[in-house]
């Protein structure tokens, strides 16, 4: 729950700290390099973005495959035990 709100929250820094960003540059269009710095920030940006997005999906699915085969392992545990109680009852009598 607390990493919701810090994203959300985040959300809202963005949604107001972006306009104030875009009016202060607007005012400096003769500036050159910071028309520049404005188009490398925002591509970096987005990579970077990209990035770690990647690597979270990456990491879900590392935790999803680890999660499925503990499950898959308890699905064979209970399908196991059946089988092996009979035939372990089966040798103890044909032991005897």
């Amino acid at each position: 729950m607390a990493r919701r709100r810090k994203t959300l929250s985040k959300a809202v820094q963005l949604s107001l700290i972006a306009p104030q960003v875009i009016a202060l540059r607007s005012l400096r269009t003769h500036d050159q390099r910071e028309m520049q710095r404005m188009g490398t920030e925002k591509v970096l940006a987005f990579w970077e973005s990209m990035n770690a997005m990647g690597w979270q999906i990456a990491r879900a699915n590392q935790e999803y495959l680890l999660f499925a085969m503990r499950q898959y392992g308890r699905v064979l545990e209970k399908g196991v035990a059946p089988v092996h109680k009979r035939a372990a009852a089966n040798a103890r009598r044909l032991r005897r």
